[in-house]
């Protein structure tokens, strides 16, 4: 009998003055978040939700959003957490296919109406009974008349709620793909799945009782659910909260709040290596001797910023490897284990991974093919969906990843692309992430993206986007002829697209999809 909700509650036994949550100015003790939990589980019980009933969530970095987690997990209903950058169309979708019964979101962010989008996608959801407005002031009305805010749904509710003991196979959470091959799909993740996962992080970044965890990934994802709040609440942390990312903002709380462990996706990174204080604002000192550890995950983080970042902040950038349909730990590099280059580590604890060919047989060690993995990662299926589900995992356990990797004779797991983003030009197969590597040693290009566009005569063409670096003049000609000389000539680039930025997801994962538009 189990319930994710019990690493909140054993906190407040161990330490309940400490301080669980930071926010800007506010900071929240381990008591003060499970009594909002359980106030929402109270409120959630009074209208009626249930065991099993499903509460959806948008909300960016806030402290209402742990309050909420665990307190939906307590009374057993399952947390359905929501992209925030979402239209009104996308929410009802979301709302509508989870079954959600109530939905909390948040009122709104600066240039980002979620309030406005979750009313007309709750307006277009047919069983969704309750919408509750997160206000930012917890005093303050609600932005949608007729709708209670969060603050007077809890109301007179008890700060004590006996939290329900669950199976290990209950679902806790559903987390919705990226849908870039059709319609999202919800995951769902078992109680067993988010503890085990949780305990596994603790150990692979030895966590300990004095960590401060600087969250800017967004909660609705699974890498910041599982390797930072559950995984730092798991041990007692001070999680640090950012609602959105932008480097003078990260660096200024690193400094102020002695952050010591930092989570981000590539692109991140790559804005903190780049970021010129002109003004002398930060002691990068104090920030790299408070910093212990990076971890880097949600896409493949290139060599040349990886070596950057440890360099300027002198600190062990490790990578691992997951996605949403394993709760999401893979594979991970191990602080007391060798790092090779380029790798994402080796399985972690309890997880069996290994590499397959179109016919499903395993491959031969270092050869490139499908990754499958099984263990108490995989989730319990996708929501409504046993077609889809029975398709990604086998009868045997194994998820196929759709991920293309190769795993050395030393065990350690290298991932070459995702099989959709692998370019076939005249017979040749091109990986895009091998391409981009090499485009980030150009001494001009500070990020770049590579697809495949359709060609009359070799099927597909390699085409690059690039970001240069500020002040560079180089030509998308210069580029082209650059690449020639640094590639196979089945490889290379002739295509080369200078842009400004690059279009991103939420949580900072370049959007290829959009570039093929």
């Amino acid at each position: 009998m189990i319930n994710v909700a019990s690493i909140l509650e054993f906190n407040v036994k161990e330490h309940p003055e400490k301080t669980a949550i930071v926010f800007a100015d506010m900071k929240l003790s381990f008591s003060q978040i499970n009594a909002m939990a359980n106030q929402v589980a109270n409120g959630l019980v009074s209208a009626g939700i249930g065991k099993g009933d499903k509460v959806a969530i948008s909300c960016p970095n806030l402290p209402f959003f742990p309050a909420i987690y665990y307190g939906v997990l307590k009374l057993g209903a399952v947390l359905v957490p929501l992209n925030v950058l979402l239209k009104g169309r996308e929410i009802a979708f979301h709302l509508n296919d989870s079954d959600a019964k109530a939905f909390f979101c948040f009122q709104d962010m600066p240039e980002l109406s979620i309030a406005q989008e979750g009313y007309a996608g709750f307006q277009e959801a047919k069983g969704c009974e309750h919408l509750w407005i997160i206000t930012a002031d917890p005093q303050g009305p609600s932005p949608i008349e007729g709708f209670p805010t969060m603050a007077q749904m809890m109301g007179a509710q008890s700060p004590v709620f006996d939290m329900m003991l669950l199976q290990s196979d209950d679902s806790a959470v559903i987390l919705y793909t990226s849908g870039t091959t059709g319609k999202p799909k919800g995951a769902e993740l078992t109680h067993m799945n988010l503890i085990m996962n949780s305990r596994v992080c603790v150990d692979l970044l030895q966590l300990s009782e004095d960590d401060i965890q600087l969250i800017v990934a967004p909660l609705f994802h699974s890498m910041a659910q599982t390797i930072q709040m559950n995984a730092g609440f798991t041990k007692g942390n001070t999680l640090v909260l950012v609602p959105r990312f932008a480097p003078d903002v990260i660096l200024d709380t690193m400094q102020k709040e002695n952050v010591t462990v930092f989570v981000g996706v590539p692109t991140m990174y790559w804005a903190l290596l780049n970021y010129d204080d002109k003004e002398n604002r930060f002691d990068f000192e104090k920030i790299s001797n408070t910093l212990r550890i990076g971890l880097s995950g949600g896409a493949s983080i290139p060599g040349e910023i990886l070596k950057g970042i440890e360099k300027k902040y002198k600190i062990p950038i490790l990578e691992g490897y997951g996605i949403s349909e394993t709760s999401p730990g893979v594979a991970f590099n191990a602080l007391n284990k060798p790092r090779k280059q380029g790798s994402v580590g080796s399985p972690i604890w309890g997880v069996d991974l290994k590499i397959v060919g179109l016919d499903n047989q395993e491959l031969p060690t270092g050869e490139v093919g499908e990754i499958v993995v099984r263990g108490h990662n995989v989730m319990k299926g996708y929501y409504k969906k046993p077609e889809e589900t029975a398709k990604a995992v086998d009868k045997d356990g194994w998820f196929y990843t759709g991920d293309l990797g190769r795993v050395d004779e030393d065990g350690y797991v290298f991932i070459v692309d995702r099989l959709k983003d692998m370019i076939i030009r005249g017979g040749y197969n091109i990986y895009p992430r091998e391409i981009e590597e090499v485009l980030m040693i150009h001494p001009d290009i500070s990020l770049a993206a590579v697809i495949g566009v359709p060609h009359e005569s070799h099927g597909e063409e390699v085409k690059a986007f690039v970001v240069l670096n500020e002040g560079s003049q180089a030509t998308e000609e210069e580029i082209v002829s650059w690449s020639k000389e640094q590639m196979a000539a089945y490889k290379y680039p002739r295509i080369v697209q200078i842009q400004q930025t690059l279009p991103m997801t939420a949580t900072g994962k370049i959007l290829k999809k959009e570039l093929k538009v």
